[in-house]
């Protein structure tokens, strides 16, 4: 039997212990220009290359913590017939045709009859559509069950919060069956210790108005969560969570920090595309919209013993963290250059994931952002060169172990987008 895995994340930046990842598979691939929009994706990518890519990712995180792969996890759940037909139940309440009957029986049969290997890779990479009756053959649809494209991004459908897990509510139905899925192996998993938190949906509601992803939550400390609320977490959501808060009535306050994010640029999808930490000191902005948020708002939420004890409108996300005795000094993301800046932060350049204080992963690619980084105290280390054991990290306090990306940044994310911690040492 493997080791019980504490989920326990109270910050950013404390040692890694254990990260979930999903290497990409042919789900990447399993589209067409004319479905990349519905996928999320502005363009189409190479699959080669992007794996070619997310082998440094797995590399250096293999290197240096306990790494979990979605698709290993989801494979040994799916072994007990029992779990098997919960998950599919649990899939049918969001896509309920795959229980429409048909001669040959449902879809959610079919699925049913697959070894758990077999069915893991089906509900990742998704199920072709058999054009036997003449709506199929017309539909401009190649599967019966969609493709999970994004899941590479694990951070989004799962969030670890101290010792809990807050299921994902996505702002997409695309992205749905990443939350089933992800809910659903740490609800089975023996080796995880945790409970799952969900944001119950509106009933009967026309859109989509609670949504929550994990690139919008930040662990600032145990007692302050940061929040953007943008285009995929809705201000609805983050009251659910402000009602549960309040509900624990702990005596100890904690504090919520909403940062009000555009809707667009696609970029700015969530808060870790402008925003991350990178040591107890320091963190990694996109200056325009985190140092001046002009019209989008920085709001201090404060609970405490069962109350909303004040809501406020701070200057910016640094200064409410500064009064919460976070002082934290600003890596601009592109340098200083204004032109710099806005392309960087399109290509993910703000997007760094802590696996120790003041030791990090991002992007080779944003070369502004990389000497800033280095002018700012981090050394430089390329993904390969460590993996090789060419260069020995513990010589240096803090560095950036920089990851290619042509490919893997054209899907919209990056080292943070790609990881779902459980497990961090908490800092002193």
């Amino acid at each position: 039997m493997n080791p019980i895995v504490e989920v326990n994340i109270q910050s950013e930046i404390g040692k890694l212990n254990g990260v979930i990842i999903h290497t990409p598979g042919e789900e990447v691939e399993n589209m067409t220009p004319e479905t990349a929009e519905r996928a999320l994706y502005s363009d189409i990518i190479n699959l080669s290359i992007a794996r070619e890519e997310y082998k440094q990712v797995k590399g250096v995180l293999s290197r240096l913590t306990k790494t979990y792969e979605v698709r290993d996890l989801l494979c040994n759940i799916l072994k007990d017939d029992a779990i098997k037909a919960e998950v599919l139940d649990r899939i049918e309440k969001i896509e309920p045709f795959i229980g429409e009957k048909a001669p040959w029986g449902s879809l959610k049969e079919q699925l049913m009859r697959e070894n758990a290997e077999n069915l893991s890779r089906l509900l990742i990479e998704g199920v072709a559509m058999v054009k036997d009756n003449l709506t199929k053959f017309l539909s401009k649809d190649w599967y019966a069950l969609r493709p999970m494209h994004n899941f590479l991004f694990t951070r989004d459908a799962s969030m670890s919060v101290n010792n809990e897990v807050l299921i994902g509510r996505m702002a997409n139905s695309i992205r749905d069956r990443e939350s089933v899925i992800m809910r659903s192996i740490f609800d089975f998993t023996p080796e995880f210790k945790t409970r799952t938190l969900t944001i119950p949906p509106v009933p009967r509601a026309t859109k989509r108005i609670r949504t929550i992803e994990g690139g919008d939550v930040l662990i600032a400390r145990d007692d302050i969560l940061l929040i953007g609320n943008g285009a995929r977490t809705s201000s609805q959501a983050i009251d659910i969570l402000i009602d549960e808060f309040i509900c624990r009535r702990s005596e100890k306050a904690q504090h919520i920090i909403v940062q009000q994010l555009p809707q667009t640029p696609e970029s700015f999808i969530h808060l870790d595309m402008v925003f991350t930490l990178l040591d107890r000191n320091k963190c990694m902005v996109f200056a325009p919209l985190i140092l001046n948020p002009g019209s989008y708002q920085t709001v201090h939420i404060k609970i405490q013993n069962g109350k909303l004890q004040s809501i406020r409108n701070e200057k910016n996300l640094l200064s409410a963290l500064k009064k919460l005795g976070m002082d934290l000094e600003p890596v601009l993301c592109g340098g200083s250059d204004d032109w710099n800046q806005e392309r960087e932060q399109w290509h993910s350049g703000a997007n760094f994931f802590c696996v120790g204080p003041g030791q990090v992963l991002g992007y080779a690619r944003n070369n502004y952002t990389i000497e800033a980084m280095n002018n700012a105290g981090f050394e430089i280390i390329k993904a390969n060169d460590f993996i090789e054991n060419k260069v020995n990290i513990s010589a240096h306090d803090k560095y950036v172990i920089t990851i290619d990306g042509s490919e893997l940044p054209r899907g919209g994310g990056g080292a943070r987008c790609m990881t779902m911690p459980v497990n961090r040492t908490n800092l002193d």
